[in-house]
């Protein structure tokens, strides 16, 4: 089943569950996906975005999310950090595990393998590699810096 089914299954389960929070979250989901689909369109592309996209959207939402809890953690807000976390753990049910620090490792000098990276300049080849096959399986702000080392070295 594709990720945006996946979503809308849960939308109507929440419905039936009376699940008020949860059915928040979800919607918001299916928002963000339909305003990327609608800017797709408008770009020419008929079919909306793919899964790949929808998973980058995810792990956006989940990033946004992270900050909005650690601000209202740092201004004594711990009720609105709890709704944050609360929302976290909804959209991260549909992404898929994310990688531990070995296997992160491991996928990027695969990656560095793959496009025979020799030099810092080589780095945006290797993190198109790695957003093709790990999209919403590590965070590549934090990769960015991994693969500086690997390539300076």
């Amino acid at each position: 089943m594709q990720l945006r089914e996946r979503v809308n299954a849960a939308v109507k389960q929440a419905m039936k569950d009376k699940e008020a929070a949860r059915l928040s979250t979800l919607r918001l989901i299916n928002a963000a996906i339909k305003d990327r689909d609608i800017a797709a369109r408008a770009d020419g592309n008929d079919n909306g975005v793919d899964e790949a996209e929808v998973l980058a959207i995810m792990g956006k939402m989940v990033k946004q999310r992270r900050e909005s809890m650690k601000t209202y953690e740092e201004g004594g807000r711990l009720d609105l950090a709890e709704r944050e976390a609360a929302e976290i753990e909804v959209i991260e049910e549909f992404l898929p595990r994310p990688l531990s620090e070995a296997e992160v490792n491991a996928a990027i000098d695969a990656a560095v393998a793959e496009v025979g990276a020799e030099s810092i300049r080589d780095m945006g080849r290797v993190m198109g590699v790695l957003k093709g096959k790990y999209t919403g399986q590590m965070d590549f702000g934090a990769v960015g810096g991994r693969i500086k080392e690997r390539l300076a070295s």
